[in-house]
């Protein structure tokens, strides 16, 4: 049966559902049936309180495809979890099906990935972000004096592989993170990843480090126990001192630094 048969149906027996899957791989279904349905092996929950909004189409690139309103709860998605941005860029797929014979239409409402997300009370607002968010970025990269690329990625080109490694974070006070071993300044603009706690799953900047301990431009959400795993990753403060000293990837550097800046209009005999 097509879909404009199953559409035309005197009596329609339909349902949302919501396939989400965040960036560290955790992959949750939900449905706004009152029953849970089973589609090609994926069990989506019922989450009566899960609503989308109106889906809009056209030409514009103005606003968001669409915003999905639910309610918190602590078996499907939780405050903690959103406080954490565990859900932050998270990959959304919204369909309509019916529940009387789940999966026979299985019709693609929108595609995406979560953007802003908004708390209110006991319910939460996401932010659908579209194909058209990708026509809101610049054409062409602006000039600057330091490198726009991001340490190893495919315009940089530095291999990764040493520069991460697993560590035991013994204890953490302030956002500073108790780490043994670590090369003096390796891990400054880099990233740490929690692999095991609470914390699980969630990616933190690296401000500093020192020998024996990592500095984090935030305190972990959650309570970080002795013994536990993150993964350190090194950064680069995209300089081409550094890129040359340390790396040696000048060839690859993605920056102008003797680009004149605008201040050369301002600049007079003298100055």
């Amino acid at each position: 049966m097509s879909v404009a048969e199953i559409l035309g149906k005197p009596l329609c027996t339909l349902a949302f559902c919501w396939r989400l899957e965040r960036r560290d791989g955790v992959t949750m279904g939900l449905t706004s049936h009152d029953r849970d349905l089973t589609v090609d092996h994926v069990r989506y929950r019922a989450a009566p309180g899960m609503m989308p909004s109106a889906i809009r189409s056209g030409i514009t690139a103005e606003g968001a495809d669409m915003d999905v309103e639910g309610a918190l709860t602590s078996d499907a998605i939780s405050e903690d979890d959103l406080m954490a941005g565990r859900w932050d860029g998270a990959a959304l797929e919204v369909r309509l099906t019916e529940w009387e014979e789940p999966g026979a239409l299985w019709l693609l409402l929108a595609r995406g990935e979560i953007g802003a997300v908004g708390r209110r009370g006991g319910a939460f607002t996401a932010e659908l972000l579209g194909a058209t968010n990708a026509l809101r970025s610049a054409v062409v990269p602006s000039t600057s004096a330091d490198c726009r690329a991001r340490l190893g990625d495919r315009q940089c080109r530095v291999d990764m592989a040493g520069r991460r490694r697993i560590v035991v974070v013994s204890g953490i006070e302030d956002g500073v993170a108790q780490v043994e071993g670590l090369t003096a300044g390796a891990y400054a603009f880099g990233t740490l990843r929690w692999l095991t706690g609470g914390n699980g799953g969630v990616v933190q900047a690296v401000t500093d480090n020192e020998t024996d301990r990592a500095t984090l431009a935030d305190p972990p959400p959650f309570v970080v126990e002795a013994g536990t795993l993150a993964l350190l990753t090194e950064g680069c403060d995209r300089q081409l001192a550094t890129c040359a000293a340390r790396f040696g990837n000048v060839v690859n550097f993605r920056g102008e630094p003797y680009l004149p800046g605008t201040d050369l209009l301002t600049r007079y005999p003298g100055a």
